[in-house]
């Protein structure tokens, strides 16, 4: 497969990118654990059947010390045992914000008061901008057609 673009190289998507990129290195530093932040990425992801960022961040996880039976589990979060309840939360909060086009009225408030028992306001609003920030990374890449498999740790740092 070949990228319909190449983003890499393109002006315009260079100042995107460029953009999007300062804005996830705001949600990166913030206090939302880093392990959370991969996951919600992975998750996201699979529902948007975005392989390049499923290689990306399945890797970067890895790398960063999170194990593949986790990993693996992610897709299957709610009957898996190996996911804190924080975690949960955050993924159902991924789930319901990628998703939003499927639910009437979007995110239920049943789902935002869960994540809100385990995370404050300043984790939240990294945990929101993160869930947007994979969408539009998402949605990019399966448009462009982005090949996946050859991502290496730290190549987009």
């Amino acid at each position: 497969m070949e990228a319909r673009l190449n983003v890499f190289a393109n002006p315009i998507s260079g100042k995107v990118i460029k953009h999007l990129s300062a804005a996830g290195r705001a949600v990166s530093e913030s206090a939302l654990p880093a392990s959370t932040q991969e996951l919600v990425k992975i998750r996201a992801s699979q529902i948007n059947g975005c392989a390049f960022c499923l290689d990306m961040h399945t890797k970067e996880a890895v790398h960063a010390g999170e194990t593949h039976q986790r990993l693996h589990l992610v897709a299957g979060w709610r009957e898996a045992t190996v996911f804190t309840d924080a975690e949960r939360a955050a993924l159902e909060l991924a789930e319901q914000g990628t998703r939003i086009a499927d639910g009437a009225g979007g995110v239920p408030d049943e789902v935002w008061a869960n994540a809100a028992k385990h995370y404050d306001e300043e984790q939240l609003l990294a945990l929101v901008t993160l869930i947007a920030l994979i969408n539009a990374y998402n949605r990019m890449n399966v448009m462009i057609q982005l090949p996946a498999g050859d991502y290496q740790v730290g190549q987009l740092a």
